[in-house]
């Protein structure tokens, strides 16, 4: 064999070799599976202003999930883990037209599930959306709802809209969990709704079950009974920053055998995947900012990670024109159906902000975004009811604004997107205004939840006009505020008297969720929403504000008349005061260790936790002295 012949006979060689060992071909000929997934995507069709560009939009998503589903092949499942509805002006048609999971079904989504936002518009919305998507014929998603169902008759709670709600989700097919088969790779895939997205569905009518407990028992059932691959939830239970304490995590550590759990309702953006007890825990952040992309195979029974990668979805990626002009003919239809009856369109411009406003999410302060909206309540009580109309306060919290505002033109649809959840009495799009009154001493306790629960749960940060609290971040939990007041027009702060009845206006979802502070606290804040005589609430939609012709006055039409009375500039549009470009410190938050301010106006919680280890310690301290004078005795009693 002459030299040259070596040489190729050596090259052929380390080439089959090279074909045999590599990684890259090793993906391309094994059973890898591409599972793309997104959630909370919030009625994200169109997409919305960033600080450094654009993020989202579903024509854009599209484009990349078609990317992604080539490079792929047939073993790739495109699946969303709840929350597709509430967020923008789309939602608007969300019972008639059933926008959001027609879209999913146009892009190829094989599964979703229900999230707690899918219930804004209560229980009957719900079956309404489903009897619409199944009516329009368009392709549909998946939707697996293991622990979360209408009640069945004769069950504690039945009403007619369980009746319709099971028939709605017999006719769609929802059902526990399903079978996928991708390119001869079988998934099952189930769905879980989580506690706190129970908690945050007050509304629902919904009858819930342990998700632990329901997902063992799915789990056990396509051991039992399915030739399957893989096994996915879709749960609408998040993660936090305390990981082992999320829910997505306990339910990973307590259920054995699920592979990938895709997890929304935190909104949380996971750099990595969580792995827990050989399951993955994903999640890629909310209104459609990044897709998700896991690559997995199986060694044995046990999954393996190929690749997790979060794509972001923003203006470098060419929109589907198939899904552009499917979005235009919706925004249409909210342009025609909703928005017209407030003389508004979707883009007409109804101010300019000089200015960034901060998210109300991070830190724990006061937020110039939420005292405007604060500000816009009280503006549109007085231009419904006149100036001299009865008003101590108005509060909006952190949980229900959705969206900031950024330097340039505010459109119309930019202050929906603000305050864009739930649904009113009346059946449309938007939370409205409603008034109760509190006595002081529980306005005292809302101020207590602004400073002792926010750290524990962000959405409870309150922002409010008329009213003035000041807190030392050092101070025992449920005693952190030091100083309360009324603000009043000419900017004098007044005490709260404890007994008096003080009238307030909020947007009906914080009004329903004051009474759960009385649970979060264990019994130590008490807060309950009253009539003008005292009385307890038990009807919240009796308390819903109406203006002269009997409409429901909105949160987002109060912040969009707001925006649009300010000062015009030379094009007849108006501009947000230089005021709003900063806190203007409605709150104070302040740190410090002294023991007065430590113990100032503390509370019976407070002296307990010092009192309790003090009395420890000298229990301890008695028992070691009476010790020591027994032995002192014996010895003398020896000598």
């Amino acid at each position: 064999m002459t030299y040259l012949k070596k040489i190729t006979a050596l090259m052929l060689c380390m080439l089959v070799l090279f074909s045999v060992f590599s990684p890259v071909a090793a993906t391309d000929t094994d059973e890898t599976v591409t599972v793309l997934f997104t959630h909370d995507l919030h009625s994200h069709f169109l997409p919305v202003s960033a600080k450094n560009g654009e993020s989202g939009g579903y024509a854009r998503l599209y484009t990349l999930i078609e990317q992604e589903r080539l490079k792929a092949g047939e073993r790739v499942i495109t699946l969303d883990a709840g929350d597709f509805s509430m967020g923008s002006l789309f939602q608007s048609i969300y019972a008639t037209d059933a926008a959001e999971l027609r879209i999913l079904g146009e892009m190829g989504f094989d599964a979703t599930t229900l999230g707690n936002h899918e219930f804004d518009f209560r229980q009957s919305g719900l079956h309404q959306m489903l009897s619409s998507a199944i009516a329009s014929g368009d392709p549909l998603p998946a939707l697996v709802v293991a622990n979360y169902a209408p009640h069945a008759e004769g069950e504690d709670g039945y009403t007619e809209d369980d009746a319709l709600t099971r028939a709605a989700y017999d006719a769609y097919g929802v059902r526990d969990y399903v079978m996928i088969e991708k390119g001869g790779i079988r998934f099952a895939v189930f769905g879980i709704m989580g506690h706190e997205s129970h908690e945050d569905a007050p509304m629902s009518g919904m009858k819930f079950s342990d998700p632990v407990e329901s997902a063992r028992r799915v789990v056990a059932e396509i051991r039992a009974n399915e030739d399957y691959d893989y096994i996915i939830c879709l749960s609408h239970s998040g993660t936090e920053s305390d990981l082992e304490a999320s829910e997505d995590y306990i339910l990973a550590e307590s259920v054995d055998g699920i592979d990938v759990i895709v997890s929304g309702h935190s909104h949380t953006t996971l750099k990595a995947p969580v792995s827990v007890n050989g399951t993955y825990i994903v999640s890629c952040g909310s209104y459609a900012k990044n897709l998700g992309v896991l690559k997995l195979r199986k060694t044995g029974d046990k999954s393996e990670l190929v690749s997790y990668e979060l794509i972001p979805v923003n203006e470098t990626v060419k929109d589907d024109e198939r899904i552009s002009a499917i979005v235009a003919d919706y925004k249409e239809l909210v342009s025609e159906h909703y928005l017209s009856a407030y003389g508004l369109s979707y883009d007409e411009v109804i101010a300019i902000a000089p200015f960034d406003f901060d998210k109300v999410y991070g830190e724990q302060a006061d937020k110039a975004i939420g005292n405007l909206i604060a500000d816009s309540y009280w503006y549109i009580m007085e231009e419904t009811f006149g100036e001299d109309v009865e008003l101590a306060f108005t509060v909006n919290a952190a949980g229900v604004i959705r969206d900031t505002f950024y330097k340039g033109e505010i459109t119309a649809s930019d202050a929906f997107n603000v305050l864009s959840l739930g649904v009113g009495a009346d059946g449309t799009a938007g939370y409205p205004l409603v008034s109760a009154y509190l006595y002081g001493r529980e306005l005292k306790d809302a101020m207590e939840v602004d400073a002792s629960v926010v750290p524990l749960m962000g959405a409870a940060q309150l922002y409010g006009k008329g009213m003035y609290w000041k807190y030392n971040t050092n101070r025992m939990i449920f005693n952190k505020v030091v100083e309360t007041g009324q603000t009043l027009e000419d900017g004098t702060v007044v005490e709260l008297e404890d007994d008096k009845l003080y009238r307030i206006v909020t947007g009906l979802y914080c009004c329903q969720m004051l009474s759960t502070v009385n649970s979060k606290s264990f019994g130590i804040l008490s807060l309950t929403p009253r009539n003008a005589d005292g009385t307890p609430v038990t009807d919240y939609d009796s308390l819903i504000l109406h203006d002269a012709n009997g409409n429901e006055i909105k949160e987002w039409y109060a912040l969009a008349s707001y925006l649009s009375s300010f000062e015009k500039n030379e094009d007849g549009v108006s501009v947000i005061p230089e005021r709003y470009a900063t806190p203007e410190a409605r709150k104070v938050s302040y740190a410090s260790s002294s023991l007065y301010e430590l113990t100032r106006n503390a509370n019976l919680f407070t002296w307990l936790v010092i009192l309790i280890p003090l009395i420890f310690v000298a229990i301890i301290a008695l028992v070691v002295w009476r010790v020591v004078v027994r032995i002192r005795r014996k010895k003398k009693a020896a000598k």
